[in-house]
């Protein structure tokens, strides 16, 4: 059957799933992330384990398609709602009991998306890749010290501040989405959201904090 044929409902639900395996993997990628911050080799035994762990590279292409999905649904999603609202569609954008974020998702994602192709380009390609493709036989070298060049990219200025950026645009993101993503999981109830919204807030803090002094660390020590 095709996406398009599936209610706004079960869109909903699939983008819901999606992006709460999206936040799992934050977390896991965020402790790999700080082990950088306490030592040079402690970062590089965490990669060469990501890099060559069985486990770890069945998932890349697991977590590629959760991405996949994610931003599928989002656009589906938002064409949808787009087109639904017609003529009223500038007075619900002006709802003043919507939160800034919840009206801007998707400008949010695409925000995010955008870094994250860069920040792939610049770490994933120069280490996972490079190992898995050396590990298939192909002409790659592997990045044999991943935290030199983690400490050369967060060391430069510009970059540090994008990625500050994107980080808090994920803040943003997260916010709204950690809550919205169980409520289409039906946990919607009057118990239960106003619990969502605090811990989505505290989560959202930890990632952004945890992933911010990361540029800060190398930037001033």
């Amino acid at each position: 059957m095709s996406c398009f044929c599936l209610s706004s409902l079960a869109k909903k639900l699939i983008m819901s799933i999606s992006g709460a395996f999206l936040m799992v993997f934050l977390v896991v990628h965020l402790g790999a992330n700080l082990t950088a911050l306490f030592s040079q080799e402690l970062y590089n035994e965490v990669c060469h384990f990501m890099d060559t762990n069985l486990l770890i590279r069945v998932m890349v292409p697991v977590l590629a398609a959760g991405f996949a999905v994610h931003i599928a649904f989002a656009l589906l999603l938002t064409f949808q709602n787009f087109m639904a609202r017609g003529e009223q569609r500038y007075a619900v954008a002006g709802k003043s009991d919507v939160s800034w974020s919840s009206r801007n998702m998707f400008v949010l994602g695409v925000i995010v998306l955008g870094f994250l192709a860069l920040h792939l380009f610049h770490f994933w390609a120069k280490m996972q890749l490079q190992t898995f493709l050396g590990l298939m036989g192909m002409d790659a070298v592997p990045n044999h010290d991943p935290y030199t060049l983690v400490r050369e990219l967060f060391g430069n200025p510009v970059y540090s501040v994008v990625y500050l950026i994107w980080i808090w645009a994920l803040w943003f993101h997260l916010t709204h989405g950690f809550w919205s993503a169980f409520q289409s999981m039906g946990l919607n109830n009057a118990n239960w959201l106003p619990r969502l919204k605090v811990a989505g807030t505290v989560y959202a803090w930890v990632i952004a904090l945890g992933f911010s002094a990361i540029p800060i660390y190398f930037l001033f020590f």
